[in-house]
């Protein structure tokens, strides 16, 4: 556990708002069970992606919920991120 320990506490070294999303991987396991069991190879990309641009859409939706690209700005070397206008 000693040694593991660096990994563990990696969401430690991120905002206090954002430790919460993403100490777990339930949003990950969340996708991979909706992605669930391909019919054939060519559904595999059509598949993946339907469900990942639904995600994608209900994350913009939610943005009191997850992580939106301004809160995560401060933390990489890009500054000039912003998310896309939605439609409203």
């Amino acid at each position: 556990m000693d040694q593991a320990e660096e990994d563990v506490l990696a969401h430690m070294t991120f905002p206090k708002d954002h430790r919460a999303k993403i100490h777990s991987t339930n949003p990950l396991e969340r996708v991979n069970g909706e992605i669930g069991i391909f019919p054939n190879e060519d559904a595999i990309p059509r598949l993946v992606g339907a469900v990942l641009l639904e995600q994608n859409d209900e994350w913009a939706v939610q943005r009191a919920r997850y992580m939106t690209l301004e809160t995560i700005a401060s933390l990489g070397d890009n500054s000039s991120l912003s998310l896309p206008s939605l439609a409203g």
